[in-house]
């Protein structure tokens, strides 16, 4: 006897399509919520607004950051874009006081006097970094004027990665969750009626997303590069669980060949 061939999802009655949609919806919504808990979560790992791969970097890995100013001083800023020199006693005493251990302290010490930072800033920096700068060079958006603004650029960071017991956790949770949520998402979208070339395609580049994104999670945890993999293969795996999510969506909305359940 011949084996009935499966069942496409516009072959099934009005309820149980409304009910496949109404799920996927859901799972959709899960997975945006899920991304944004990960956004919230992770965006100030490193201290500072918004999700980078820093953030990934100091979660599975752990990394230390030098002080953007820190940094743009040691690059030789502002020598390098203005004719104006910044003196090298004003330049040294700018790093001693970001490696030091008084940043907050000693920005507008008075016993310092002309060598505080925030008069050296003052006098070198405020032509360019105010909020009403103007000219070839101004830079409005990144304000030196108060210590509000100076304190997110005047601190070096040391991230401590997350332990080895919690990353097993995660790993153990994610790896069989996702796992099964992702294997129901792509059987839906293997029944519905789309070129099969295309939803085979999504599938595999969303599992294989997937794979590389947790394990990627483990190389981090060696191998510091190893972040930005797990920023794309994650990137590949949300895109492709909401194609494919949109597959099925389409699919159950288009008219069927059975009008009975």
């Amino acid at each position: 006897m011949a084996s009935t061939p499966p069942r496409c999802l516009r072959d099934l009655g009005l309820f149980a399509r409304f009910g496949v949609l109404c799920t996927v919806l859901t799972l959709l919504g899960g997975t945006a919520a899920s991304g944004m808990f990960l956004y919230l979560k992770q965006e100030k790992r490193d201290e500072r607004a918004g999700l980078t791969v820093d953030d990934i970097k100091g979660h599975y890995h752990g990394m230390s950051t030098k002080a953007p100013l820190l940094v743009a001083l040691q690059d030789g800023h502002p020598n390098e874009l203005t004719d104006s020199d910044l003196p090298e006693v004003e330049r040294q005493a700018l790093i001693d006081w970001l490696t030091g251990d008084r940043v907050s302290r000693d920005f507008d010490n008075f016993d310092l006097g002309d060598m505080a930072p925030s008069e050296i800033m003052a006098v070198s920096c405020l032509d360019c970094h105010s909020r009403t700068s103007e000219g070839e060079h101004a830079a409005p958006g990144v304000p030196l004027e108060y210590w509000d603004d100076v304190e997110p650029l005047a601190a070096s960071r040391e991230i401590s990665p997350v332990s080895i017991e919690i990353l097993a956790a995660s790993t153990h949770t994610h790896a069989l969750g996702l796992s099964a949520v992702t294997l129901v998402l792509a059987w839906l979208a293997l029944l519905t009626s789309w070129p099969r070339a295309i939803v085979g395609l999504l599938v595999g580049a969303t599992g294989l997303g997937l794979l590389l994104d947790i394990g990627s999670w483990w190389l981090t945890r060696e191998w510091i590069e190893f972040a930005y993999l797990i920023m794309g293969a994650g990137a590949v795996y949300n895109g492709g669980m909401v194609l494919l999510g949109l597959l099925v969506i389409g699919d159950v909305l288009l008219p069927g060949k059975k009008a009975t359940d």
